[in-house]
């Protein structure tokens, strides 16, 4: 095979380990280092969940405000588009782009805030404290 070649292949294998790494580093760690189920039978309080290694507080089954669904989602749309916005401002170092190029991407913001303006009409970014009564 080709110097580059082969090269490249050591590349691509070096990176798949690292993500492997990334990716099962942590699950790995979590069972080796977690505590295990032991503890809780000797505590006699095996139909427990234990969670970060503190007991609950009430129960888990608690009603969240659709505004919060509405808050995260809208979040999300805009960070992603801002995200493509970093391309963008890496390639306007390019002698050869022109006006047009320019009015483009002011259409795309002015598309973006139309967004954030609809939301904000609608009371999506208005968060109302709702109490829920326990049983």
């Amino acid at each position: 095979m080709d110097q580059v070649v082969l090269t490249n292949i050591i590349y691509v294998a070096i990176f798949l380990a690292g993500a492997l790494a990334f990716g099962l580093g942590p699950i790995i760690i979590v069972y080796l280092l977690s505590p295990s189920s032991h503890t809780r039978q000797a505590a006699g309080r095996v139909d427990q969940l234990i969670e970060c290694g503190m007991e609950p507080i009430g129960s888990a089954w608690i009603r969240f405000g659709i505004v919060y669904y509405l808050y995260a989602l809208i979040f999300l749309a805009f960070d992603v588009d801002v995200l493509f916005l970093f391309p963008v401002a890496v390639a306007y170092n390019d002698p050869s782009l022109g006006a047009w190029d320019f009015v483009e991407i002011l259409i795309f913001v002015a598309i973006l805030s139309l967004a954030v303006v609809y939301a904000w009409r609608k009371g999506v970014f208005t968060w109302e404290k709702k109490t829920y009564q326990r049983p």
